[in-house]
């Protein structure tokens, strides 16, 4: 459905009443996809029931397929038989889990992405030094709770900027930030810089934490907003970084926004006086999704989408050591 012209987001007077713009990059990242994968080949490989802690990744639409696979999503371990094998989301989890499932004797597959295993390598540095750890995040977002995990001692949840006044910490000049990695860039600056505020010594992380697909679909967000009469934002409802993707869109000048699992979600009313559709997805979206969204625009006189490029992703994460050995051994590799 789309027409990739690289096209800039401005469109001029002379070009047709009705124009659709697709982001580039949207949908599947690096760890989203090797997340599903792991989930895939594991099912392949040691066939029927293989068993989830939460959601593999936040859409329903996946985790739905790879259900119908034979994938058991748990929301805990305890919900796992004994010797069973369990494949840990890309959100990560805590240390506590990793010993539960040692104490069940189960066959684990740990398909937390790279880029959250860095996050919680951090923490573990700044517990060591003995640093204050200000975590900017969602409360009771998975990924939050696997890297509170990691230090529970010396880590404090910082919501935003509002929160701030309320920090207590031991020592001023020894606190240190690490953020959620699917948070909005820019929120997270305001955050940071609040904190930074009342504690002038505060410690960055060794690189910025917010994940670079997360940055990549929140900068193409903005190139195709500020001349859209309406974003259509596909991704699910927990899936962070799509929330923020609606956000964003509305900061940069959308005159209105929406997410949506999928096309059937769509309201005709939104349509209504709109002659410039924007649309892309979150980390955690099949592109079939957005397929779907470009059909139903088709199907009421707009025509084909201009791709509208703001960055190229090349990034690919092995799958985790548990499972490559695995199929190694099966001559799978």
């Amino acid at each position: 459905m789309s027409i990739d012209l690289g096209s800039p987001a401005v469109l001029s007077p002379e070009e047709a009443e009705k124009a659709v713009l697709l982001a580039a990059p949207r949908g599947y990242c690096a760890g989203v996809d090797r997340a599903v994968v792991t989930v895939e080949k594991a099912l392949d490989l040691y066939g029927a029931p293989v068993y989830v802690r939460k959601q593999i990744v936040h859409n329903k639409h996946v985790v739905a397929d790879l259900e119908s696979r034979g994938a058991v999503f748990v929301e805990e371990l305890a919900e796992v038989p004994e010797g069973a094998t369990v494949v840990f989301s890309a959100h990560g989890v805590s240390p506590d889990v990793h010993r539960q499932a040692e104490e069940r004797e189960l066959k684990t597959i740990d398909a937390t992405c790279p880029l959250v295993t860095k996050v919680h390598h951090e923490a573990k540095r700044f517990a060591d030094d003995d640093y204050d750890i200000l975590l900017i995040g969602h409360e009771g977002h998975e990924e939050v709770e696997g890297t509170a995990g990691e230090a529970p001692e010396h880590i404090q949840l910082v919501q935003s900027p509002a929160d701030v006044a309320d920090i207590v910490v031991r020592d001023p000049k020894r606190v240190a930030w690490l953020s959620q990695t699917t948070l909005s860039v820019d929120e997270t600056l305001e955050t940071v810089a609040a904190i930074r505020e009342r504690f002038p010594d505060l410690l960055d992380p060794p690189s910025d934490d917010i994940c670079y697909a997360t940055q990549n679909r929140q900068l193409a967000v903005k190139e195709i907003s500020s001349t859209a009469d309406l974003v259509i934002v596909v991704g699910s409802g927990n899936s962070s970084n799509s929330v923020r993707l609606v956000e964003v869109a509305l900061e940069a000048g959308a005159r209105s926004s929406y997410r949506v699992d999928d096309a059937s979600e769509i309201d005709e009313a939104w349509l209504e006086g709109v002659s410039t559709v924007s649309v892309t997805s979150g980390a955690s979206v099949p592109e079939e999704l957005v397929e779907g969204v470009l059909s139903f625009l088709a199907e009421r006189g707009y025509p084909d989408a201009q791709a509208v490029h703001s960055a190229e992703e090349s990034l690919i994460f092995s799958l985790p050591k548990e499972l490559r050995r695995d199929l190694k051994a099966a001559g799978r590799s």
